[in-house]
């Protein structure tokens, strides 16, 4: 028989045409040639030209599915009711197909045998499940697919968890097609063989067939895979390095980088469509439940907007879709419940959430800051704002590093992917600087100049600066942001090229870092953990023990040659503040988020004010607590702003009420907290870096200062607060701010006769005894 290789070009679109065309004439050319040769006959028959009675021919692969590229090999099946002439019918079709050059796989079955075969064999059902009749006995393929069908079906929870484990175990030998530099189009994760997979599990009812976008991507990827076999001659899945350009140039595409990002994409595409099939498959396949009570599908709050339903995060029945920072905070919630965002809902952020205005306002800027601080958990969600093209319509800049190639082989990923991967990263190093949220934006941000001509790291921090502001961050935030993306390689390249032992190559460090007068210790912190992440997410080949130990080493130099960098002074009152606290008794405003109460000092104010907002499900923002007078008539006055942990603000009077009750010990806060926390299940959530109790050296001759880094969750400040409270201490002073999901909180203490700790012992007793409070925040 001929076979069709036709060398194609043009236009992609009449590129990709032709190759379609082609594939769909080969199949029909095929199905003729194959027909006809069991329809030979030694002794002619009556209606010659027919096959015999009895049996039929069927194909299975990629011939089935009428996508045989110019190399690909034949699966055939012969079907019979139990003719002794089978053999030699099989004959009749093997020898010619063998005689053409073709490679085959082939095999002979009864319909018990082939039942049997595939309730036992993972390739075999998956093979039969596609199965097309090329010619012969229509009512024999009928039966044998109704019968292998069932048996999937009723088979499902055993026969999918085998399917899963396989899959598994093919992404784990081939990669991921996205980010591969020479991948293997069919086998590697994202790639072709997992959207046939997909339609497996369709035939299961457990999951829904892949849909247009999927179709779309696997159809691209068949064109690539067809390309590739008409410009090699041979039949290779694996897309090598020398082979891209002349593929690129048959699918009418303008060179191999083009080539790799639309394979990136469409490979993108596949697995974040698999992924969440794979989850409905794992909560299929998981032990049944004993079957609740309660009518309808349970829905649980894990955020402002956002609840769990069926193992994913769905947008609440009163979620507001004009509130712009409505996307992100769900995202934020799904990435740190550590659950997958339901495609429906993404769909529907996508379609009909607002987007931030210009600035963006604090809120969403908090929640982009929690997403991106939920470490892994963030990626998939973040691919998942991807896939509905919400990033770029939130960063617009993004759209110039989404799907880009490296070609490096030191890289693993794309620019885009890069980016979140050291964001995630990053998130584990967040108690190494004082402003988490810098560290995970510049990490973000920090190659967003590769979309750009000439040196990324210039073009990066022009970028950078715009998006800063886009953002909403303060002027000195943004020059902050600015100088950490211009200079991310500067540790890195001046510890792995210079001699750190030379004073002049640590005054390169501190020249580069006074771009910013004022921060120069907190930006060489930030270029410190930006590096690790970096280099984490780079790859093995970019980092290793000798130059994590130089880039420490060199930071550590530069920061002792600068010194200083104390925490902030306990904060000054406003006026409207000072006539507050010289109220008589006791004053309680409410004005919004704001809450402020002005009261007689005592031990335990401001632990117990804080536990009285956490009974309110309000989450604490951020707090000023200082105390304008001192002696035994001091007042002290709490600043707390503070946003429901989700749904409606709680009744300002209730409050009000509670906190009066509070201020005149009329409220055990202790007793109602622990009360509502057994109540409360327990959830996984997220790994999150241990928290961070630190006392700092020579910060104030009045008091001593304890700085505490750690996860935000509900009640954290009045943990903190009862802790100090436990250790005879009385805060004089704080200051509390809560960045995304992470908490840098300040406070100056001391000690029931009003001076501060001296005794090392004493000092690391209280360090102790407060790490000890939140000794459960580092495994959520």
């Amino acid at each position: 028989m001929t076979l069709v290789h036709e060398a194609v070009g043009g236009s992609p679109d009449a590129a990709r045409a032709a190759l379609a065309a082609a594939r769909a004439a080969r199949s029909a050319e095929l199905d003729r040639w194959l027909a006809g040769l069991l329809a030979a006959e030694r002794v002619p028959r009556p209606d010659p030209g027919e096959p015999p009675e009895g049996v039929a021919l069927v194909a299975v692969g990629s011939h089935a599915r009428r996508e045989l590229t110019p190399g690909g090999d034949l699966d055939l099946v012969l079907l019979h009711r139990g003719r002794d002439d089978v053999a030699e019918l099989a004959d009749r079709v093997w020898y010619p197909v063998w005689d053409a050059g073709l490679r085959l796989d082939h095999s002979v079955r009864t319909l018990h045998e082939a039942r049997t075969v595939a309730r036992s064999d993972l390739k075999a059902v998956l093979g039969l499940l596609s199965a097309r009749r090329i010619t012969g006995d229509p009512t024999l393929v009928d039966e044998v697919r109704a019968a292998v069908l069932a048996d999937w079906r009723a088979d499902a929870r055993l026969r999918l968890a085998e399917l899963a484990e396989m899959t598994r175990g093919r992404w784990e030998s081939q990669g991921e097609l996205a980010f591969l530099l020479e991948p293997d189009l069919k086998e590697a994760r994202g790639g072709l063989r997992d959207v046939h997979v997909m339609q497996a599990v369709a035939a299961s009812w457990v999951a829904s067939a892949p849909g247009p976008r999927v179709r779309a991507a696997h159809d691209l990827l068949l064109d690539i895979r067809h390309a590739l076999h008409e410009a090699t001659g041979r039949s290779p899945d694996k897309l090598v390095l020398q082979e891209q350009d002349a593929v690129a140039t048959r699918l009418g595409m303008l060179d191999a980088g083009v080539l790799s990002r639309s394979i990136a994409e469409a490979a993108r595409t596949v697995t974040y469509a698999a992924d969440h099939l794979w989850h409905r498959v794992e909560r299929f396949c998981a032990p049944r439940r004993a079957p609740s009570r309660a009518r309808g599908v349970e829905r649980t709050p894990v955020g402002d907007g956002a609840v769990e339903q069926e193992g994913e995060v769905v947008l609440a029945r009163g979620a507001d879709l004009d509130d712009p920072a409505l996307t992100l905070r769900v995202a934020a919630a799904a990435a740190q419940a550590g659950l997958p965002l339901a495609p429906a809902t993404v769909e529907r952020l996508a379609e009909r959430a607002a987007l931030p205005p210009v600035p963006w306002p604090a809120g969403t800027r908090d929640a982009l800051v929690a997403l991106l601080g939920a470490g892994p958990a963030a990626i998939g969600v973040w691919e998942a704002l991807d896939q509905a093209g919400l990033v770029v319509r939130l960063l617009p800049d993004w759209e110039r590093v989404r799907n880009r190639p490296q070609r490096n082989p030191v890289h693993r990923f794309t620019v885009d992917r890069h980016l979140v991967e050291t964001a995630a990263g990053a998130a584990a190093l967040t108690r190494e600087v004082a402003r988490p949220d810098l560290l995970l934006v510049g990490a973000l941000l920090h190659d967003i100049g590769k979309g750009w001509p000439g040196d990324h790291s210039v073009g990066g921090a022009v970028v950078a600066r715009d998006l800063g502001t886009r953002m909403g961050f303060a002027d000195g935030d943004v020059r902050v942001l600015e100088t950490l993306v211009r200079h991310h390689l500067l540790l890195p390249e001046t510890a792995t090229r210079r001699d750190i032992d030379d004073p002049a190559t640590v005054e390169t460090v501190i020249a580069a870092v006074s771009a910013v007068p004022g921060r120069e210790r907190e930006l060489i912190e930030l270029l410190a953990a930006l590096a690790v992440a970096d280099g984490l997410a780079t790859g093995p080949a970019a980092w290793g023990a000798w130059k994590a130990g130089l880039i420490a080493e060199l930071a550590r130099r530069a920061i002792a040659r600068l010194a200083g960098g104390t925490p902030p002074p306990p904060p000054l009152l406003p006026p409207e503040q000072l006539a507050l606290a010289r109220h008589d008794g006791a004053a309680v405003r409410i004005a919004g988020s704001r809450i402020t109460v002005a009261a007689p000092d005592r031990p335990g104010l401001l632990w117990r004010a804080a536990g009285v907002l956490a009974l309110h499900r309000l989450v604490v923002r951020n707090a000023r607590v200082s105390s304008p007078s001192s002696g035994a008539a001091a007042t002290a006055v709490l600043d707390f702003t503070a946003v429901p942990e989700y749904g409606t603000p709680p009744d300002p009077a209730a409050l009000e009420a509670d906190l009066r009750r509070m201020l005149a010990d009329r409220l055990d806060v202790a007793h109602r907290l622990e009360r509502r926390a057994r109540s409360v299940r327990p959830r996984a959530g997220v790994a999150v870096p241990p928290p961070r109790v630190t006392i700092v050296d020579d910060a104030s001759s009045t008091a001593t200062v304890v700085e505490v880094r750690a996860h935000d969750r509900p009640g954290l400040l009045w943990r903190i607060g009862q802790a100090l409270g436990e250790c005879g201490l009385q805060v004089r002073g704080a200051q509390v701010d809560t960045l995304g999901a992470e908490a840098v909180d300040v406070f100056y203490v001391v000690d029931a006769d009003g001076r501060p700790l001296i005794e090392p012992a004493a000092l690391s007793a209280v360090r102790l005894h407060v790490l000890g409070a939140l000794k459960d925040d580092g495994a959520r």
